[in-house]
This record gives C-alpha cells, structure tokens and sequence, in this order.
C-alpha cells in the first residue's frame, strides 16, 4: 500500500489556501511532510495562514495571487519553483459562488465565478503541465463540487462552472496521463465553511474541510500505476 511518506518533500501548491478547504489540504499536506506554496488574493489572511502553518512546523511559502489572471500565476509560479523547487502537487481549490435566479445576474457576476472556478484551473494546469510533463510526474487535483453532477434552483452559474471543470479535469487527464502526470476530481457535496452559507445546520450532517483534504492525501498517495480520476464525498448523515 502507498505510504503517507511518498508526500515527504515534494512541493505541494494549493489555491485559495487562506481558509477553508485549501487551508485544510495545506495543513494536510505539509503534516506529511510536504512543503506547500500557498496563495489568495486577501493578503492579511494569506499572511495569518502562513503564520499557522508555520507555527506547526511545516515549510510554507505564501504568495499574492489572483489566478483568473496569467500574469500573476506567472510570478506566483516562479516564486514556487525558485524558493521551494519543481511543483509535484497542484491543488486547484480556489473558488467563489453565486447563488439565486439566473436571470437575475449581469454578464459581471457570470465573469466572476467562472473566471475563479473554471478559467482559473486551466490557467494553472497549463502553466505546471509542461514540467510535469518533462519530469514525467504529478499529480493535479481539481476540486470541484457534487453542483458539477446534479443541478438545482439557484445554482445556475455555480453548476455551469463546475460542469465545465469536470470536462476540464477529464480531457485534462486523458492529455496527460501517458506522461505520468494523474489528474483527479474531488466532488464534495455541501463543506462547513463561510463560502457554504449552510449556518443552522447540524454540524454533524455537513463535511468538514478535513473531509476534502483527506480525499486529498489518498489520491496523492496512490501507487503511480494507476489514478483515482474521481472522488464524490457525501456526510454519512444527510443534512
């Protein structure tokens, strides 16, 4: 069986990382030893979830980033490779959401999530593939959304966003796959976290940031013969 050790020392990048799911995962990660690029576009939680990371003794380099834009990915890649070295693990978790009746937004808010939710992982797939590829290894874990298999009222740009990256994350795979880079999805459904909005429910019937960073850790621990291109994760309660 694979081992938690095979994480120690590589260079874990995860996205949206100053709270949350990707705070989560980077703990994760850096707990097995990996020493993680983390970004966002809030610098002052950016720099409190360094300072965490940190503290617990895991190698942590924490860069500016808005990753809808290339020029900012460009440098926040640079960064990574010269302080850190060669990225094996990118996590693209970064993520926003808009919720209500589609015909009541405007063409910006259409922008908006799917820019951040979908633009934004091709964005920064292309730009780590060419040296995975090079190296012959990787891994790539999109975080998408159980929203990317089912719709629902109001969820009109979210789901369309998340639909499109499962496309994404399944071509993404098939371009990559015979060079040895992996790439998963992982679907959770509804995360406690303060972009869910799932106040007043029982904490016991909703996932928790560790739930995703847990998928996390299982598919970068595969054994490299094979990939798990796809996890759902569901509370054992329903909510």
């Amino acid at each position: 069986m694979p081992s938690e050790d095979a994480v120690a020392g590589k260079v874990a990048l995860i996205t949206g990382a100053s709270r949350g799911i990707g705070f989560a995962i980077a703990r994760r990660l850096g707990k097995m030893g990996a020493r993680v690029s983390i970004c966002a576009r809030d610098q002052a939680k950016l720099d409190q979830a360094a300072s965490v990371l940190r503290g617990e003794g895991i190698e942590t380099l924490a860069i500016r980033a808005d990753v809808a834009r290339s020029d900012q990915i460009s440098v926040l890649i640079q960064k990574t490779l010269q302080e850190l070295g060669p990225i094996d693990i990118l996590v693209n978790n970064a993520g926003i959401g808009l919720f209500g009746p589609f015909h009541e937004f405007g063409e910006a808010d259409w922008n908006a999530v799917l820019d951040t939710n979908l633009k934004s992982v091709f964005l920064m797939s292309r730009a780590v593939a060419p040296e995975m590829m090079r190296r012959q290894t990787g891994h790539i874990v999109n975080i998408s959304s159980l929203a990317g298999k089912n719709t629902f009222a109001n969820g009109g740009i979210y789901c369309a966003s998340k639909w499109g990256l499962m496309g994404l994350s399944g071509s993404m795979a098939e371009d990559l796959r015979g060079y040895g880079v992996r790439v998963s999805a992982i679907c959770p459904g509804s995360v406690a976290t303060e972009f869910s909005g799932q106040s007043g429910k029982s904490h016991s019937k909703i996932l928790q940031p560790d739930d995703v960073a847990h998928a996390v850790a299982a598919l970068v621990t595969q054994s490299a013969e094979s990939f798990i291109s796809e996890v759902h994760i569901r509370p054992t309660r329903k909510p």
